[in-house]
């Protein structure tokens, strides 16, 4: 049966790591700070900021959510990233993504300081990552770095496949395995045959946004397998095709009406891979867990604290 890595259990053991270093930056005259920026009301995003307001109350890290209303231009929003650029008490800025249509977000996350640059966007932290200098790095990617570490899952000299080229998650996920001796394949909607080369990989990643498309066909027995998709699925058909061996989660999912998927068949990679990330409970609680050590090392930096 394959090992389930436990994101939740990660989770908590970052964020006991990091109390008593909040409490050391505390004992110099402040709390570390991160500040939130909602545009509108995206109820996805509401979520994920509560979530993450949450995580800095439990850390004893002064947050602060702003929630400008969804018709702001973009020099506003500008406006508002410089003065938290120039705040002393804020040592972590995050604009919530998506922003609405009219807003340049490029523009926005271009504003930010890098030092104060905690979700590891910013081109400059984007090409210290690439030279392997210090500085934040993307938060789900790091996430699945620790949590590879912590199951004391080879990497060097493993063969990875991630599935997925973005900014956020594929493209810094797969230099972070290479800077930890992987080798590393990326790819993408026009890669050719894409289960015999995923079939290739020691570790993958799937992180495409597509739900349950890794089926048992792409992954070579034993394989450890990384699931960054979740999407919220309501399809009655899909749920009947996929948990058609699994009447338990099809009756979960009858009395709900949904059910949350990730990138990876729930039922047939449990059973050839070696180990996984469940949805949910996977690499979901490490983006925040992430996102908290980022704002701690900033502050650390900031203070004078190492």
């Amino acid at each position: 049966m394959a090992q389930l890595l436990d994101g939740n259990r990660v989770r908590d053991e970052i964020k006991a790591e990091l109390k008593p270093r909040v409490e050391r930056v505390a004992a110099h005259g402040r709390a570390p700070g991160l500040a939130v920026v909602l545009v509108g009301h995206n109820p996805a995003s509401e979520i994920y900021v509560r979530n993450k307001i949450k995580a800095c109350q439990d850390l004893g890290i002064y947050s602060e959510s702003l929630t400008p209303p969804e018709t702001i231009a973009t020099e506003e929003l500008l406006a508002i990233v410089e003065q938290l650029n120039a705040r002393h008490d804020i040592d972590g800025i995050l604009v919530q993504l998506p922003l609405p249509p009219q807003v340049d977000a490029k523009r926005i996350l271009l504003a930010i300081a890098p030092a104060k640059d905690v979700d590891g966007f910013h081109p400059c932290n984007v090409g210290n990552l690439v030279a392997g200098l210090p500085g934040p790095r993307a938060c789900t990617p790091a996430g699945i770095i620790e949590l590879l570490k912590r199951y004391r899952i080879p990497i060097a000299g493993q063969r990875a496949v991630v599935v997925g080229r973005s900014d956020i998650v594929g493209k810094p996920v797969a230099m972070l395995l290479l800077h930890e001796h992987a080798t590393v394949t990326i790819c993408h909607s026009k890669t050719p045959d894409l289960a015999a080369v995923c079939r290739e990989a020691d570790l993958l990643v799937a992180a495409l946004g597509r739900p349950a498309m890794i089926t048992g066909q792409y992954v070579k027995p034993g394989a450890t397998v990384i699931d960054v998709g979740t999407t919220r699925v309501e399809d009655a058909a899909l749920a009947k095709r996929l948990f058609r061996d699994a009447p338990e989660k099809l009756a979960a999912f009858e009395k709900k009406g949904s059910t949350l998927l990730g990138d990876v068949h729930p039922i047939e990679i449990p059973a050839v891979a070696g180990a996984y990330t469940p949805v949910p409970g996977g690499v979901g609680p490490l983006t925040i867990a992430m996102l908290m050590a980022n704002t701690v090392a900033s502050a650390e930096r900031r203070t004078g604290v190492c």
